[in-house]
């Protein structure tokens, strides 16, 4: 993580913390992100939480997100590999629920 670090990403995040409910989210993702990104970005996450609830095969996977093998791959290393940022928000949602 410390070769993505740097002050004008440190001072993005700081405008995301600011955010106080989803409708700033929308407003201010839709904004900075385009339609894609953003269907990009909720795809990963929503392949994540798959994955991490176990269960599915990647094809399985594949066919409900519509998220490539290599993305799924890919997100999969990231939650055994990674720095624990989907584990982080997946238990802080699993314990809002």
């Amino acid at each position: 993580m410390d070769k993505l670090q740097n002050k004008e990403l440190d001072r993005l995040f700081e405008a995301i913390l600011k955010l106080e409910n989803i409708e700033e989210c929308y407003a201010f993702f839709g904004d900075i992100c385009t339609i894609k990104e953003l269907s990009e970005i909720s795809q990963r996450f929503e392949v994540a939480e798959l994955l991490d609830k176990g269960g599915k095969s990647y094809a399985e996977i594949r066919n409900e997100t519509g998220a490539s093998t290599a993305t799924i791959t890919r997100i999969n290393r990231c939650l055994n590999f990674g720095n624990d940022g989907y584990k982080l928000v997946i238990e802080r949602l699993r314990n809002d629920d």
